[in-house]
């Protein structure tokens, strides 16, 4: 079953307009990271990915992630189209956010861009934000994506959506 898309607003870009299946492109965004008062990322180099009904996930250059917190955590996944992710925990200030970020350390020759770059879910840190402007994480337990006022929906994850 298909959703009726939102009505799309002046700057905004539909989510039902983006590819299946999905895509990576670079971005010129500045993807910022802030927790506990320390900036996690900031980047202006990032690559997002494009989904049928999902909000960007953003994924950052390792070289734009403060050095020191990220640690490889337990657990791998795989995406039909991007391979094998492994995850990662930010641990700092004696605090862990466990697998709070994922990469792909071998894509599929379709995402060889996204090699190393790290994404990272919204939900646990303080503020994640993309040109200023404050995200609001993808509903649902499993989806990184991120939503601004730039994107419109329905999105992915919230109830009913299983079957999208």
């Amino acid at each position: 079953m298909r959703p009726k898309p939102d009505p799309i607003k002046e700057g905004q870009e539909s989510v039902w307009s983006f590819p299946r299946p999905a895509i990576a492109q670079p971005t010129e965004a500045h993807i910022v990271i802030e927790h506990r008062g320390r900036r996690i990322a900031d980047s202006r180099r990032a690559i997002r990915t494009l989904e049928t009904s999902h909000p960007p996930s953003y994924y950052i250059p390792p070289e734009d992630i403060e050095p020191g917190l990220l640690r490889r955590a337990q657990g791998r996944s795989v995406c039909e189209w991007k391979g094998e992710a492994v995850y990662w925990d930010v641990v700092m200030e004696g605090q862990t956010l466990e697998r709070v970020g994922w990469s792909y350390p071998a894509p599929t020759s379709a995402f060889a861009i996204l090699k190393d770059y790290i994404a990272f879910y919204a939900r646990p840190f303080d503020r994640c934000s993309v040109d200023g402007q404050i995200v609001t994480p993808q509903p649902g337990g499993f989806y990184g994506g991120w939503i601004t006022d730039g994107f419109a929906g329905p999105f992915k994850g919230v109830a009913g959506s299983a079957g999208w």
